[in-house]
């Protein structure tokens, strides 16, 4: 699987000059061959090629192989965007919106990120240092620094491109690693059951609670900062508005990787596969009071759901996605469904067998037992076909996904 380390460059002025104009050289570059896809309609790679390589070469000063790193960054910005026209995020047939963007070029803000292989960006991990190519040569002993685990992932697994990028005055590489997968436990002991929430984080089925109070307290501390800085409106508060615009997301990051890492271990260490809620579309389905839907809207729920699925794929963990309907009004012990089941949001007593246990949980649970239910129905049958029917049913399933198939003793059909 792929996975992608971002390292932090650490140049002297002179060098950072120097990446500078390279990033907006590269832009400019980028700007020009839009331009001219967007005029000829040449918007695949190597049609693309052949109509601006050379001019790149001459007018820009790019060298052979960033002349088609930039002509690709091009290619594969139409193709994003093609893409998002066919599945009409990007306005209906004939709409004024869509007519815009079909007939405006793409353009690249000086600072965007630049593509290079290996032939332009070469690392020597050992000195912890890189050689790149730059508009005015080789840039060589470029430090850099990451963290033990990344750099080790470096060495022993990296394949592909890396990403020259500036964010926020700092430089960055983005290398991207092919990182083998661990065997898939196709005997899980059980599965842990995750429900995913806005108080509790995330709630395990062993009972397991990662309190998001911390998190909800930091973020409606920075609502009330940037509410009072944007008041203020001077040159100085807008320095720190821009110097606070990504904190607090990267502490919610930071967050959700240590939840999705402890959840993981633990299914590793016991042997159990992970049990998530399907919540798409949770925000549009949702009525909250005007004073809770920032929270709802901050809630970072597909950020820790994609660091759970990632990190399980690499340890070899069954991952199931279940149905989350009445996952909460459910009794785990007894199966009764009532609203009256939740008489508080923390409470869950069930009217039905009178069992009492933390709303969290109870979810949780009953989370587990679907994934369960979805993996066992994905195991192939063992036993004899039901008497007088020559058929059986059978589902695959993948670490995060389920196939029905139906087969016929004489022939086969698919329903």
């Amino acid at each position: 699987m792929k996975v992608v380390v971002r390292v932090k460059l650490l140049p002297s002025p002179v060098q950072a000059r120097v990446l500078e104009a390279t990033l907006h050289t590269c832009n400019r570059a980028a700007n020009h061959a839009s331009q001219v896809a967007q005029n000829s309609g040449a918007r695949h790679k190597y049609a693309l090629q052949q109509k601006v390589y050379h001019q790149l070469k001459a007018t820009f000063g790019l060298s052979a192989q960033p002349a088609v790193r930039v002509i690709a960054k091009v290619a594969n910005a139409y193709t994003t965007r093609n893409a998002n026209l066919e599945a009409g995020n990007l306005g209906r047939k004939g709409s004024p919106k869509r007519k815009r963007v079909e007939t405006t070029p793409i353009t690249f803000h000086p600072h965007a990120a630049q593509p290079f292989d290996d032939r332009c960006v070469s690392w020597q991990m050992d000195a912890r240092t890189v050689s790149i190519w730059t508009v005015q040569g080789r840039l060589k002993n470029l430090g850099f620094t990451s963290s033990p685990d990344q750099l080790k992932m470096l060495a022993e697994h990296r394949q592909g491109e890396s990403d020259l990028i500036r964010q926020n005055g700092d430089w960055f590489l983005s290398a991207t690693c092919e990182v083998p997968e661990q065997p898939l436990n196709e005997e899980p002991e059980g599965f842990i059951g995750v429900d995913l929430g806005i108080v509790e984080l995330a709630t395990t089925s062993t009972g397991q609670q990662h309190a998001g109070r911390l998190l909800n307290r930091y973020r409606r501390r920075q609502m009330r900062l940037r509410a009072k800085l944007q008041k203020k409106g001077t040159k100085s508060a807008k320095r720190v508005l821009k110097r606070q615009r990504r904190r607090e997301s990267r502490h919610a990051r930071d967050v959700n990787h240590r939840i999705s890492k402890h959840i993981v271990e633990q299914a590793e260490r016991t042997g159990h596969g992970i049990a998530l809620e399907d919540l798409r579309g949770i925000r549009g389905r949702v009525r909250q009071a005007k004073r809770q839907r920032s929270t709802l809207h901050s809630w970072s729920f597909a950020q820790l759901r994609d660091f759970i699925t990632y990190k399980a794929r690499r340890a070899g963990v069954p991952l199931v996605v279940v149905e989350a309907a009445y996952t909460s009004q459910t009794c785990s012990e007894c199966d009764h469904t009532s609203r009256r089941n939740r008489p508080t949001r923390a409470k869950f007593v069930c009217r039905g067998c009178g069992v009492v246990l933390h709303a969290d949980v109870n979810a949780s649970r009953n989370i587990a037992h679907r994934g369960e239910a979805v993996w066992i129905a994905g195991r192939p049958s063992t036993g004899p076909a039901p008497s007088g029917q020559e058929w059986c049913w059978t589902r695959e399933v993948g670490p995060t996904h389920q196939v029905g198939t139906y087969l016929q003793a004489h022939g086969s059909s698919h329903g």
